[in-house]
């Protein structure tokens, strides 16, 4: 599944594992003994539901309608429909069927993303595994042919689409990117190769090029909802009527849509997510990558322990929120995602919880990354995670008095700790 191209086209001769002999610079490879991506054994949550249906343990419906299959493995794996968001540029391996008139719908949880086109028989499914990352999978979603015999839907995995997925925007690793392009009035990107991968530390102004947004926001203007009609002038888009839009009706025809919204929190809460996840990815593939190179008399050690020391820096930095962009208006969605994706949890005993939303002046109340309760980050080797937890408490307890936290707030590393305590299971001692 591609949620977004990146500048990845100078890539694909090398990033097809096995056809090229080196990858680029800062590049963690896959096809190590310690990795083994293409090949290894996995356990995410689109390999346990083909067990399940291959063991007719479990059954999906699929309606008549254009939806499929879709709502069954919504509710198979768990996500919400509310976080819909609704992406009309052409950056998808099904491109030609995407257009402002038709966008692609995606839909995710902290493991599993879907990607639905209206028209298309297939389905983009990406599934977190817990060591080896986004592992991407198509899924036919057209019905079965007469007389045929075996009716058990699958999971197709799709490594070509590492052409793209393994990249820059990606950290390196298998992964996915969120990007705001300038879409022109069939949803063509401007300036191809040359988009802006967007997360939590983007300005607000320069998301969402190529994208629907729902919800309000007061004063504060972003690029969704708008396109581009001056071939002259591809980075101009008409803007009117393109900000604080609760209703999508007049843009396009939302009949075998499961949903008719683009939810401007779900939008938010996506960004952070998947940058976190390349990089737990990344640095447990590193810090894999190392032991092994080390029992083994492996080369260049040094360099791999110097780039691990500053990616686990980076990732705790941005776990914690340390360069977010702040908002100046409040934000509000105009689905249940907010709410939904609050209750989730774990909450601690005051009721608090990492994903309490702000959304006034800045994503999260309590700015620490509620993916540290994933089992991707639980499964980091200790090398990592133990590194990481020494460098969370020091900020949280103000013995890191570095500028790059100072926006985290004496009362916020409190709360975030005491909801650390009550919540997270396996912090070190003495936490």
């Amino acid at each position: 599944m591609t949620l977004k191209l990146a500048a990845a086209a100078p890539f694909a001769a090398v990033l097809l594992w096995g056809q090229a002999a080196q990858l680029p610079d800062n590049f963690v490879n896959g096809d190590h003994p310690a990795i083994q991506y293409a090949t290894g054994t996995l356990d995410d949550p689109a390999t346990r539901l083909m067990k399940k249906l291959e063991a007719g343990t479990v059954k999906l419906e699929r309606r008549k309608d254009p939806l499929g299959y879709l709502p069954a493995l919504l509710k198979a794996f768990d996500i919400d429909p509310a976080s819909q968001q609704l992406v009309f540029s052409k950056t998808s391996f099904q491109a030609t069927k995407i257009s402002p008139r038709n966008p692609r719908a995606i839909y995710f949880n902290d493991t599993v993303t879907l990607g639905y086109v209206k028209g298309s028989d297939t389905l983009e499914v990406t599934s977190v595994d817990p060591k080896q990352g986004v592992i991407f999978y198509t899924f036919d979603n057209s019905p079965p042919a007469p007389n045929q015999k075996d009716t058990t839907p699958r999971f197709d995995r799709r490594d070509v689409c590492m052409q793209c997925h393994h990249s820059p925007g990606t950290l390196g690793v298998p992964g996915l990117m969120i990007a705001s392009v300038f879409p022109d009035g069939d949803g063509m990107p401007a300036f191809r190769g040359a988009q802006a991968l967007t997360d939590h530390r983007t300005p607000f102004e320069e998301r969402w090029g190529g994208w629907y947004v729902t919800g309000t926001h007061g004063d504060m203007r972003h690029r969704g909802n708008a396109l581009g009609h001056d071939r002259q002038h591809p980075d101009v888009l008409e803007t009117r009527d393109t900000q604080n839009l609760t209703d999508l009706s007049k843009k396009f025809d939302q009949t075998n849509y499961y949903q008719t919204s683009s939810d401007i929190v779900a939008l938010l809460t996506h960004e952070h997510q998947i940058r976190m996840i390349n990089y737990i990815t990344r640095t447990g593939w590193e810090a894999r990558t190392l032991a092994y190179d080390e029992a083994h008399g492996g080369a260049n050690l040094a360099a791999q322990r110097k780039q691990l020391d500053s990616d686990i820096d980076d990732m705790v930095a941005y776990m914690l929120f340390a360069d977010q962009a702040k908002f100046h208006a409040k934000i509000e969605g105009n689905t249940d995602f907010a709410k939904n994706f609050t209750a989730r949890g774990p909450k601690d005993s005051k009721g608090r919880s990492l994903r309490d939303f702000n959304l006034t002046t800045r994503l999260f109340e309590y700015p620490l990354s509620y993916m540290i309760y994933s089992e991707a980050f639980d499964a980091l080797p200790s090398s990592v995670k133990d590194r990481v937890y020494d460098r969370v408490h020091a900020v949280l307890t103000g013995q890191d008095k570095s500028d790059r936290y100072a926006q985290l707030a004496p009362d916020k590393r409190q709360a975030i700790l005491e909801i650390l305590r009550d919540t997270k299971k396996g912090l070190p001692a003495g936490f």
